[in-house]
């Protein structure tokens, strides 16, 4: 078989098996990639290429949202504070990883990232009465801004340590030694996961073995020592999970995952690790307090807000996630991407690799430890210099102007990482400096010295890569510097073919942690659990002065309509599918009336016999999502991070039928959301007298929210006395009022806001504990049937209360002991003064 023959798509597939990502990836790339026809891009490893759907979405984005600096507390910079923790939460979700152990520190880019590790890191230098310092240890083969971190160390005393990758485990222990409970000098070890000069995959394993003092140079220091990871080059391509290296630092940048937006990254610190930074400068935002005439400042608590110097770049921030997002729609996940990446770089390997003259001298010296057997130990990455038929090097400066004229963008040079480069390309110390009195720098053209390379050519896939990129790579190269005629090398080909490529691992998520705690059916007819009853009339016979339970309210997506009950299962976090669902924008951040008013005229349904939530809105026809999902996993898209008043909750998304729905009707990009049930939300402070732990819903503060119509009548007083309202303003009534404030209980039978001073009651055989009042926010002047805004009842209460705008008290239930029956009365507990 020729060379030409071996250039197929069909040897092609042969050879390397999954291509693309289910099919039809010339159609995806000619709809988001449609700048690049005619153009081969092989410097993915640079930087890759954003696909178009990203631009449109993020342009829509700013162009329907108003995004406020983030330190202010208006709506426009709560949208941006939430957004911006919610692409937190999205990093920390595709490496796996959770904000109990890891946080998101957002810088400009990997580089600054490392240098904030650097500046932070408590380095003790070797003195005379303590002995042994700190020591800085890195991989030869590390980048610029890795080996940069000596220029801040040796100034300050510390041991600087170069590692070749042969010692990492030739010179290890047989045994972990542990951390030393005698010396915590903190030591710093740092290595790339893949190589960004031959893509070579370092094992991530390494993590654990220098934490554990078990692999060199952890093994021969006592001390403490620190992991950090660069996964700058590693992430572009593959995916990387926190549960199985559970490095301290974290540097990565987007642009070489998304393309877009550049001029951000990010570390990633261990919770358990970021105690040991230390910062000396300290910018906007970052201080809990300071005073300006002395010495004193106090930092921020919370480890992502200490090390964000000033403003974050939050537009682009907000870019992020729809970079995740399209990366996502586009390719299924970080695995596929792998196998399909990994198979374009194995298959070039092998043909550039078995490429020769026409007198059989082979045509390039790549540059690799293995042969491309398998993702886990090699990249999608390929490092060479070409040879002409008498085995001398052809420089890479003339490689890299032809391939211009062919429209063919590769990288050349030594791709800031000098220990590789002099390591495969043999260049020693002295000629280095030799080279440097020639007049070679970084990034000249001086590609030979003495007939000597002084760098390489570097090809590197990307997600969106085609066959046809290595093709047309190939192709030039026989074309430009083989001599003809071109021939192959059989016996080394047919070798390299039987290697068999595998991927390291399974696609399947982790299992997800079972929190305690019961799981209601919606399937089943009779409920197992205590219910509420409301009506409308008080049993004044029985209980001449009781009180009554009039209404029961539900609201299962949190910010929509009302879905009025009679009587209600009582579950574990309050009334059974009670704010079990919302509403989140295509950034997921949550939705609220705040936001979007129109929420209120969507009115989810709960119709337990089909197990079915029915979503109705008018102009819109019903659909119906699951109330309960059994499936035992879910996806990575599918499970997601969301805030909840200042909580983190861990969803579930509802599907794209759900999410066409609402879009069409709100008239923008979003989502329905569910919390999964796997996970449990506690409330910040339990009242007195409350259960221990109180589990909530997607719920604000607590389990119920119980308002007094008596309460809302003498608002309604206020409200007519209000100069706002001249003659023949029409007036809201009862029912409108009580809508507005949005509860789950309404009661008769007290006098104005005498529920503020009780601290129990009991419903039926229920006892609840009040856990506080209610301090209300501008939704109360969503009118909830036509969703227009008004300035009432807000005002009145205000101008009422003078200036207290709290109404309603907020509930938890302790184990009920039996159902309500009809008529149930409430008999209060007052507060004992």
């Amino acid at each position: 078989m020729d060379f030409h023959q071996l250039c197929s798509f069909e040897t092609f597939l042969q050879v390397c098996g999954q291509y693309g990502y289910g099919g039809g990836l010339e159609e995806v790339v000619e709809q988001e990639f449609a700048r690049i026809k005619g153009t081969t891009y092989l410097d993915h490893a640079g930087a890759t290429l954003y696909p178009e759907s990203l631009l449109r979405n993020y342009g829509l984005d700013l162009s329907r949202n108003v995004y406020g600096n983030p330190h202010s507390h208006n709506p426009s910079s709560r949208l941006t504070h939430d957004t911006i923790e919610r692409v937190r939460y999205r990093v920390l979700q595709h490496f796996n990883a959770t904000p109990e152990e890891y946080s998101v520190i957002f810088t400009s880019g990997c580089t600054a990232a490392l240098k904030l590790v650097a500046e932070s890191f408590p380095w003790r230098p070797q003195t005379a009465s303590e002995g042994a310092g700190s020591h800085f240890c890195f991989l030869n083969d590390s980048h610029t801004s890795v080996v940069g971190i000596r220029g801040l160390t040796s100034v300050r005393g510390v041991v600087t340590l170069p590692v070749s990758p042969q010692d990492v485990e030739d010179r290890a222990k047989d045994e972990s030694l542990g951390e030393d409970d005698v010396c915590q000098t903190p030591h710093l070890f740092c290595y790339p996961a893949q190589s960004n000069f031959s893509g070579r995959k370092y094992p991530l394993s390494h993590v654990k073995g220098i934490q554990a003092r078990r692999l060199y140079p952890a093994c021969d220091h006592r001390g403490r020592w620190f992991v950090l990871l660069d996964a700058a080059s590693h992430v572009s391509c593959s995916p990387l999970n926190l549960q199985e290296c559970p490095a301290d630092f974290i540097p990565v940048s987007f642009y070489k995952m998304f393309g877009f937006p550049t001029g951000l990254g990010a570390l990633l610190v261990r919770n358990d690790a970021a105690g040991i930074l230390t910062k000396s400068y300290f910018g906007g935002g970052t201080a809990a307090a300071y005073l300006s005439g002395e010495d004193y400042y106090v930092h921020s608590a919370n480890i992502s807000d200490r090390f964000e110097d000033g403003t974050v770049s939050f537009l682009a921030i907000v870019a992020l996630n729809h970079s995740f997002e399209a990366l996502h729609k586009i390719t299924g996940g970080m695995h596929n991407i792998q196998q399909h990446t990994f198979g374009l770089a194995r298959y070039t390997y092998m043909l550039l690799s078995s490429l020769c003259h026409g007198n059989g001298q082979p045509v390039a010296w790549i540059y690799t430890e293995g042969q491309f057997e398998c993702p886990s130990t090699q990249g999608a990455i390929i490092n060479f210099n070409l040879m002409d038929c008498h085995g001398s090097i052809i420089g890479y400066s003339k490689v890299d102007r032809m391939a211009s004229l062919y429209n063919i963008h590769v990288r050349t040079g030594c791709f800031c990482n000098t220990g590789a480069c002099q390591s495969f390309l043999g260049i020693t110390d002295q000629q280095m400096r030799r080279n440097l009195q020639a007049g070679h720098v970084c990034g000249d053209a001086i590609d030979l010295v003495d007939g000597r390379p002084t760098g390489s050519v570097r090809v590197s896939f990307g997600y969106m890569s085609t066959f046809e990129d290595c093709q047309k790579f190939l192709n030039f190269v026989a074309e430009c510097f083989v001599e003809k005629p071109v021939t192959v090398d059989q016996k080394r080909l047919e070798k390299l073919k039987t290697t068999t490529a595998t991927s390291p691992g399974s696609n399947e998520d982790p299992p997800t942690k079972i929190s305690n705690g019961e799981i209601y059916k919606g399937d089943e007819k009779e409920p197992t659990e205590p219910s509420l009853k409301g009506f409308g009339h008080r049993d004044s016979e029985s209980h001449g002065e009781a009180y009554t339970l009039t209404s029961i309210y539900i609201y299962p997506i949190k910010s929509c309509g009302a879905h009025e009950v009679h009587d209600w299962p009582v579950g574990p976090q309050g009334l059974l599918y009670d704010r079990g669902w919302m509403v989140v924008n295509a950034n997921g951040v949550f939705l609220s009336q705040k936001r979007e008013t129109r929420l209120c005229l969507i009115h989810p349904q709960v119709h337990m016999p089909s197990n079915k939530l029915l979503l109705q809105a008018s102009g819109m026809n019903t659909i119906s999502v699951p109330l309960e999902n059994n499936a035992p996993k879910q996806t990575s898209y599918q499970v997601c991070q969301n805030k909840v008043c200042g909580d983190r909750v861990e969803t579930v998304d509802c599907g794209d039928e759900a999410a066409s729905w609402l879009s069409d009707f709100l008239g923008q990009p979003c989502r329905l959301i569910r919390q999964s049930p796997y996970f449990t939300r506690d409330m910040k402070k339990s009242p007195s007298g409350a259960a221990t732990c109180t589990s909530l819903s997607l719920v604000n503060e607590a389990q119920y929210l119980m308002i007094n119509r008596a309460s809302v009548e003498l608002i309604e007083k206020q409200m007519s006395r209000s100069r706002d309202y001249s003659e023949g303003d029409q007036l809201l009534d009862t029912q409108n009022v009580i809508s507005r404030f949005r509860a789950n209980l309404v009661i008769t039978g007290v006098q104005p806001f005498e529920e503020d001073n009780w601290s129990h009651l009991i419903i039926g055989n229920t006892r609840f504990v009040v856990a506080g009042q209610c301090g209300r926010c501008q939704m109360v002047g969503v009118d909830q049937e036509t969703g227009t805004k008004t300035k009432e009842p807000l005002m009145s209460l205000s101008a009422y209360r003078r200036g207290k705008v709290t109404f309603g008290v907020y509930l938890t239930h302790q184990l009920p002991k039996g159902s309500l029956s009809v008529g149930c009365l409430i008999h209060p507990e007052p507060l004992t003064l």
